[in-house]
């Protein structure tokens, strides 16, 4: 390749990589805006019910069923006891109520915590932006609060504190440092003087500081009189169920144990305030920010992440009530065996209202939650002195907040949009002037002043449900623009790409057409700028908009007479024209077979079948079937190996003995191809003893570092030191090894035993197997495409060029499907909580989670290093310039990513919103990766492609 021509593929990469990771982004502006507002004007939510307010949250994965089912541990668990949290059940049998909260996704901490205190759901994307800092400050009940007194974790506490009135909102939590993942907590209870172990440490931490904080208040009047003021909020923060949950799982013995600490606490605490107080004027709130899968993580939709408990109790509280008719109860809350009691179901930025109806404070102005007891269909949670009628003027004042809410953004779009269309349902005007909004507030004064106080509820329920409606329609009024804009953005980027890989001829533009074409791409981003700019629409919107001019432009100037002038070859046009769409056709169906795919796992061993039998048999050369047995032979085994591992369970265990036989294999298929290419590629230093070497250890400190923390003695600091030592020194080994060697093999073969000695440590199971076979199979696909492609009669094999054939599609699509499977052949889910953090403990005792991220981001990389270098290799076996073969891949991809695009949804069950999103985000990543990678592999194999004859293996 020329200069030239390797500075236009650098410019089309750049290019490509920055677009798709700019419209990663679109997905959030299109389907999940930020629904944060400002300039509403509060709502007093009566006058309240109790003088404080306990709210204990059983942090990262306390689920439902776990701690309400009867012989939950039965199976798991021997000599468990039938009931695990017996004061919590008794609180719910006697003296209070009971439900499930329902959350939504990122079932994550930060956007868990938002919708419990602040009354609202997060943007989704507002969980990249860390735990602890807030992308846009909102309020919440701490803020409308006299006082609050917050204790817990570090990752939590200071969102609620900083943004909130200065010296609102105090904070106790401990230093992240002490929180060991493998082991739980090291530090030092406060009155007992004992090291504690476990991980329920870090939640009898939080529960002696507040001890601690009644103590000191009889020598501190100031704080004496803080915590006897009325409108008080106490948090308590549990981190120990997360430590438990990630570390051994929710259906274990110290999961089980966990949950009987966290009983204790609420027990202490109620006890506590009782003694300090000695009044009954305290309610009490018990709940979780999400649930935790079977494999002990969450993020996604899983029912399991996303229900959670919560019982409340105490002042203003309505106890138990008999189960309804028909059952409030389901297959889900059977097991409890507690049908005689009402369950009653809340949403979870419920509990945000129900805490400012208990203080009698103002709403949260950023609170969509709903009162539990809005309807008046559905007993809630609230038993005030002043009976029906104030539960009457307290649905009032939440609809108010919400329309209050709506009516800022309707403002807003008034204001500042073109040609706005209102929502009808509440702009609607009556025969008075009156936009209906103000006619059904109107309505529901009427009906609690003359006493009808049910029926004004029942219309206070439908208001809330028609604002909420409202505000839904106004964060997706420009959803219908966005979807324009991206889909002509991704189509504009294959017709922009696609000119690198049409006939290099070109035909002439005259100065007219070309002036034209430029003016029209001007005056349509400038057009669109404006209007942008007219309506205040957020910066991506000009960012989005840019792209595809810029794309069509240059696809009209110089794609655009391609078609012309094949079109007028009239003698080509009909059989031109059919094939092209034959084969549109084919790839149209391949790419929605892997969109399929993502859905249905066991499609990846189908197609790998298919890969190793179909193709070879329908599109061989017969002389090479009867030439090369051997390489048809080794060619089906390698697929039918790789495609077992997607038909495998994705719900994995530690597996000491398969983790054990994926370091053999490794170290079998690194020592057996080093031999084979030994003769030709002598080198200094002798790696091929060296990389072996790391292999044998880091196998035998892994084994090792699973035994101790199976046996819950922590991570032997000598295994700590030498897992990061081997680690680090086995990664860059393949980088900084001087020794040239002869053949792409040789180069693969230490990339793959550099980067085998991670897998090994961060394998919980056969993802070690499955790297070894992955590898086998990409370097055969090598040889065969090589044999294939230079046996077809009438090769030229010395030519030079990116000229687009049928085979070159093939090509593509083969790397495409091997990009997929690379990330779903290790077990992974399209799930943004698919990964698992066993291994990490081998690494990481810490919490430290940008460290846990780099680590989980390394696992997923280190196929695609294999996959990068092995598709430079076979761009030199097959005489192609660098990275053409990706660029006909990256120009076919799209394809799969505008189907998920539309796809994105933000209504249905939250696991198909969590899926559909993560479908997205996940293609569209990948893409973004295997472009990084596809540059580091024709770096990593620079100076192995001496001669056409040194790319032969």
């Amino acid at each position: 390749m020329t200069a030239s021509s390797n500075q236009h593929v650098l410019k089309l990469l750049t290019l490509g990589l920055v677009f798709h990771v700019v419209f990663i982004a679109s997905v959030f502006d299109c389907y999940f805006s930020s629904p944060v507002v400002h300039g509403m004007l509060p709502r007093r939510a009566g006058l309240g019910e109790a003088k404080r307010i306990v709210l204990i949250v059983g942090k990262y994965g306390l689920r439902a069923d776990l701690l309400f089912t009867v012989n939950a541990f039965t199976d798991f668990v021997p000599s468990s006891p039938k009931i695990v949290a017996p004061y919590l059940r008794d609180i719910v049998q006697e003296r209070g109520a009971f439900g499930v909260s329902h959350t939504r996704i990122p079932t994550e901490s930060r956007p868990g915590h938002v919708a419990i205190i602040g009354g609202m759901y997060e943007y989704v994307s507002a969980v990249t932006k860390g735990w602890k800092a807030n992308p846009i400050h909102f309020d919440s009940v701490f803020n409308q609060s006299s006082h609050t007194f917050s204790f817990g974790s570090p990752d939590i506490l200071p969102m609620f504190s900083e943004g909130a009135t200065p010296g609102k909102v105090d904070t106790w939590s401990y230093d992240e440092g002490i929180v060991d993942f493998t082991k739980g907590m090291k530090v030092q209870n406060y009155f007992t003087r004992i090291i504690e172990s476990d991980a329920t440490a870090l939640d009898t931490w939080a529960f002696d500081q507040l001890r601690t904080l009644f103590q000191n208040a009889s020598s501190d009047a100031v704080l004496n009189s803080q915590l006897h003021s009325d409108k008080v909020v106490f948090f308590l923060h549990l981190l120990g169920l997360d430590t438990t949950g990630h570390s051994y799982r929710p259906h274990s013995k110290e999961y089980m144990n966990n949950i009987q600490a966290v009983d204790l606490i609420v027990q202490q605490t109620e006890e506590l305030f009782s003694t300090f107080y000695r009044d009954e004027e305290t309610s009490f709130i018990f709940t979780a920010d999400h649930g935790m899968s079977k494999i002990g993580n969450h993020g996604d939709g899983d029912p399991d992440n996303t229900r959670t408990p919560l019982i409340a109790w105490g002042r203003g509280i309505r106890g138990p009530l008999p189960d309804s008719i028909p059952s409030s109860h389901d297959d889900y809350s059977y097991p409890w065996q507690l049908n005689n009691f009402l369950r009653r179901d809340v949403e979870q930025a419920d509990l945000a209202p129900l805490m400012a109806a208990l203080l009698g404070i103002d709403y949260p102005v950023n609170s969509v939650g709903v009162l539990p007891d809005v309807d008046p269909t559905r007993p809630g949670y609230l038993l005030p002195r002043e009976g029906e009628s104030a539960l009457a003027r307290l649905a009032l004042a939440n609809a108010e907040s919400i329309l209050e809410h709506y009516l800022v953004k309707h403002e807003s779009k008034v204001a500042h949009t073109i040609r706005y269309k209102p929502f009808e349902p509440l702009e609607n005007v009556d025969q008075e002037g009156n936009p209906s909004r103000v006619s059904l507030v109107s309505k529901i004064n009427r009906l609690i002043n003359d006493g009808s106080s049910s029926e004004a509820r029942e219309e206070t329920a439908e208001l809330i449900k028609v604002t909420l409606q409202g505000l839904q329609y106004l964060e997706t009024y420009d959803r219908l623009l966005i979807r324009v804009i991206v889909i002509a953005a991704y189509l504009g980027w294959v017709a922009y790409s696609s000119l690198w890989i049409l006939s290099p001829v070109t035909f002439p533009v005259s100065p007219s057409q070309h002036v034209a074409v430029r003016i029209a791409a001007v005056a349509t981003l400038t057009i669109s700028w404006v209007l942008f700019a007219a309506q205040r629409a957020p910066s991506t919107f000009y960012v989005y908009v840019t792209f595809p001019c810029y794309f069509w432009q240059h696809f009209a100037l110089r794609g655009v007479p391609i078609l012309v002038q094949q079109f007028k070859s009239k003698g080509r046009l009909c059989s031109s024209t059919g094939r092209v769409l034959f084969h549109l056709a084919i790839v149209v169906a391949v790419l929605q077979y892997m969109v399929a795919a993502y859905t249905h796992r066991s499609l990846w061993s189908i197609g790998s079948s298919l890969m190793g039998i179909v193709w070879p048999l329908a599109s061989w050369p017969s002389h090479v079937l009867s030439q090369k047995p051997k390489l048809l032979l080794f060619w089906a085994g390698s697929c039918f190996a790789t495609g077992v591992f997607p038909l495998l369970s994705v719900n994995k265990v530690e597996d000491l003995y398969m983790i054990m036989c994926g370091g053999a294999m490794i170290l079998a298929v690194g020592t057996g191809y080093s031999r084979l290419v030994s003769n030709d590629a002598p080198v200094t230093g002798n790696p091929s003893v060296i990389q072996p070497s790391f292999i044998v250890l880091i196998t035998g400190i892994t084994a090792s570092s699973v035994k101790s923390l199976q046996a819950k003695q922590g991570l032997p600091v000598k295994n700590h030191t030498l897992s990061w030592a081997i680690l680090v020194l086995s990664s860059v080994y393949p980088i900084i090894f001087k020794s040239k060697h002869r053949t792409p093999t040789s180069r693969i073969i230490s990339l793959f035993l550099g980067f085998g000695v991670g897998y090994i440590i961060l394998s919980v199971s056969v993802e070690a197997l499955f790297y070894a076979a992955f590898t086998c199979n990409l370097l055969l696909w090598i040889e065969v495409e090589a044999t294939v492609r230079l046996s077809e009669a009438g090769v030229d094999s010395s030519k030079q060029g990116c000229e687009l054939c049928t085979d070159d599609i093939r090509i593509a699509l083969f790397f495409l499907f091997f990009v997929q499977v690379a990330y779903f052949g290790t077990g992974n889910v399209a799930s943004i909580s698919s990964f698992y953090l066993e291994p990490i403990f081998r690494l990481v005792t810490i919490f430290n989670p940008l460290l846990v991220a780099a680590l989980l981001i390394f696992k997923i990389v280190v196929p695609y290093v294999i996959l990068s270098v092995v598709l430079a290799t076979l761009n030199a076996r097959l005489h192609l310039p660098p990275f053409s073969l990706f660029i006909v891949a990256l120009t076919l991809t799209d394809g799969m990513t505008i189907r998920f695009f539309l796809n994105v949804t933000d209504s249905g069950s939250w696991q198909e919103i969590g899926q559909s999103l993560s479908y997205f985000c996940i293609t569209s990543l990948l893409l973004v990766l295997s472009a990084g990678m596809c540059a580091v592999g024709e770096y990593f194999m620079l100076d192995t492609f001496v001669s056409a004859d040194s790319c032969k293996i």
